[in-house]
């Protein structure tokens, strides 16, 4: 990563905006970030809060490297991105779809907490009613099914023509063993590994053990474009670049991953500003046409002060900052 700056140097202009969400997604229904302004521009500190000092401080070490260095040099003008569908009803799908016009593919979530198989597969067949034959459909389970279920759930879904199943199952054995079991099946539905990647030791062990058709990445967990750049190019596997349900200040630094990578055969998942009530810019990182076009997000100072989290999340934040910044001076990044 770049030269660390001082934790002060970043405290000083930094903001903590709450922004309520459209619908609950991820489990989360106010999303909380810090963000703060450097000499190249602004970065985004926003780990979810379950998240440990360790695995947060590479988040900071993505805020980081947007703020203080350089993008790569990109190879594409705009980047095709996905519809994204939360947990909802069916009945809701259309009026989801609604904000990604000119989306021609969604990802549709699956294995929510409380919701069965037959819940899933009326919104997959709601979506797809929606956008037409032609569309591109893929799930993500978030890690939530065994290999047998995950077996069952691709079996039922592949009538719907999935572009992929992100994430079926939490570990990478699990996700090599599924692939295998698929294939003796005559199930055609590709695996893409997130969790697999974002959040492991070792984000190779994907590719060594071959256990995914593809991958995603998502620049914050990675540690910054840099550091996702080289993940790609070492696992050899297709890339989907996706959002950590960032603001625009993250999501921009998505585009920028996603119009820098070689090869980009998949849309992307860096729409969900979309699923905010309202956002951090004055003109927010959301699709037009179906694309996003690399650019610098700068927050609106007027939205910052609207936005601004209760004191005690202030705090909270900041503290968070401050021992996350120790990690990352310690040496100690996962």
């Amino acid at each position: 990563m770049t030269d660390l700056p001082a934790a002060a140097a970043l405290l000083e202009g930094a903001h903590v905006v709450s922004i309520p969400m459209r619908v609950r997604f991820r489990g989360v229904e106010v999303r909380e970030a810090l963000v703060f302004e450097g000499p190249s521009g602004w970065g985004e500190f926003a780990p979810f809060p379950e998240y440990g000092d360790d695995e947060a401080s590479r988040w900071l070490a993505a805020g980081i490297e947007e703020a203080y260095a350089d993008r790569p040099a990109p190879v594409r003008d705009a980047v095709p991105v996905n519809a994204t569908v939360p947990a909802v009803r069916p009945e809701r799908v259309p009026e989801v779809l609604a904000r990604f016009v000119g989306c021609t593919t969604a990802k549709v979530k699956v294995a929510e907490p409380g919701q069965s198989l037959d819940d899933d597969l009326d919104r997959i067949a709601a979506v797809r009613d929606a956008m037409g034959p032609q569309a591109r459909i893929r799930i993500d389970a978030n890690g939530a099914w065994d290999v047998e279920t995950a077996t069952e759930a691709l079996r039922r879904s592949a009538a719907h023509d999935l572009e992929y199943a992100e994430q079926p199952c939490a570990t990478v054995d699990e996700l090599a063993a599924l692939r295998k079991q698929l294939a003796r099946k005559g199930i055609d539905v590709p695996i893409a590994a997130d969790e697999s990647i974002r959040k492991a030791e070792d984000p190779l062990l994907v590719a060594r053990q071959n256990a995914a058709d593809l991958i995603v990445v998502k620049v914050a967990p990675l540690g910054g474009v840099t550091a996702a750049l080289e993940i790609v190019e070492a696992c050899g596997l297709p890339a989907v670049v996706s959002s950590a349900l960032d603001t625009s200040v993250g999501i921009s630094a998505g585009v920028a991953l996603a119009a820098a990578l070689p090869h980009l055969d998949h849309a992307c998942g860096l729409g969900t500003v979309g699923l905010f009530v309202t956002d951090v810019a004055a003109e927010p990182m959301r699709p037009h046409d179906g694309v996003l076009r690399p650019r610098r997000v700068v927050p609106d100072p007027d939205v910052l002060v609207s936005l601004a989290a209760p004191p005690d999340r202030q705090r909270w934040w900041r503290d968070r900052l401050a021992r996350c910044h120790a990690v990352l001076r310690s040496g100690a990044v996962p």
